[in-house]
């Protein structure tokens, strides 16, 4: 494969005061992901050449790009569209700052944009703080919520990725009293939908879908909640029409570990903790965090910004690395069809 062929991979910096900066830096020395795609940072130079003092590498090289199509993408050095809008004194390392939140929000909404106008084929985004985005007066749950808004999409989900392990979400940011009201036929259709069509994304044919009660022992035949047969099981029904494998509510308790042992593909999730948790336990520095239903791929690293490690180079590019993986192979996928 030519270095022209492969993928063209917008990933944002993250957070400035976070380990964004420093899990960006690290992945040129990574050889296995320049093997598979051209990666360009969106971020701040001078973010990035305190991010080295951090790491210890002070030998990688910081390309500047205006036209991500002609940069140059070389193992050892990173090619970095520099947005110059974090001053590394506003910006201190581990702290929660609203200029930081600021641009890792102008990171996500120029690697959006530059998806939408087809100038790049994926973006993977590094680490933010939602209090300081917040902070900054952009008021959203997390990245799905800012890009959903900004691709104007209307059905869109969290899906978590490893590798024995899918799980999408039929909630995540919200308190669990609102989670259980979001449990309606509706929603979970729609979310078996984007759990169908996000196992085709990544190449998997005829998906086995599982889907999760809600309630102990999925309601144990209304035992313990009525919402498996009043909502979620005629949702599975439709679905079943179309001719896709979708179980009947499956315990919370066990169902994932199921999916573990290869009976299902992909596993529908009530709520965040619900999903996330098994996720954690599982693949905790290898996850990968995808948001379906956007008329672009989008990746992400499925953990936070870890300011309490922030500054001391201990961050592991291991989420990042997968999170680029999980996107070239959505491209490739796409591309087959």
């Amino acid at each position: 494969m030519t270095t022209r062929s492969k993928p063209l991979i917008a990933i944002t910096m993250g957070d400035p005061s976070g380990i964004g900066p420093e899990i960006a830096l690290k992945i040129s020395q990574r050889r296995d992901v320049f093997e598979i795609c051209r990666p360009l940072i969106i971020g701040d130079l001078r973010i990035l050449e305190r991010a080295r003092q951090f790491t210890g590498l002070h030998h990688v090289g910081l390309n500047l790009v205006v036209d991500a199509q002609d940069a140059l993408y070389a193992a050892a050095a990173l090619s970095l569209l520099d947005l110059q809008n974090a001053d590394p004194s506003n910006c201190p390392p581990g702290q929660v700052s609203a200029i930081s939140g600021k641009a890792s929000v102008e990171y996500i909404f120029r690697a959006c944009d530059l998806a939408l106008a087809q100038q790049v084929d994926a973006i993977v985004t590094g680490p933010i703080n939602k209090e300081a985005i917040n902070l900054a007066g952009f008021h959203y749950a997390g990245h799905t919520e800012l890009l959903a808004e900004r691709t104007k999409a209307e059905r869109y989900s969290m899906l978590l990725v490893a590798e024995k392990l899918r799980i999408v979400h039929v909630s995540t940011h919200v308190a669990l009293e609102e989670a259980i009201r979001r449990v309606t036929t509706a929603r979970v259709l729609e979310v078996i939908e984007l759990a169908h069509q996000s196992c085709l994304d990544l190449g998997i044919d005829g998906p086995r879908i599982a889907v999760a009660g809600l309630n102990p022992h999925a309601g144990e035949h209304g035992l313990f909640g009525d919402q498996e047969a009043r909502e979620i099981e005629p949702a599975i029904e439709i679905a079943r029409q179309r001719g896709w494998s979708v179980s009947a509510p499956q315990p919370p308790d066990t169902v994932f570990m199921r999916a573990v042992k290869g009976e299902y593909d992909i596993v529908v999730a009530m709520y965040h903790d619900q999903g996330h948790i098994p996720m954690k336990l599982l693949a905790f520095d290898t996850g990968v965090n995808v948001t379906i239903g956007l008329p672009i791929i989008r990746t992400s690293v499925d953990h936070g910004t870890a300011f309490d490690i922030a500054g001391t180079g201990q961050a592991s590019e291991t989420s990042l690395v997968q999170a680029i993986a999980v996107a070239v192979q959505m491209v490739n996928a796409r591309q087959v069809k």
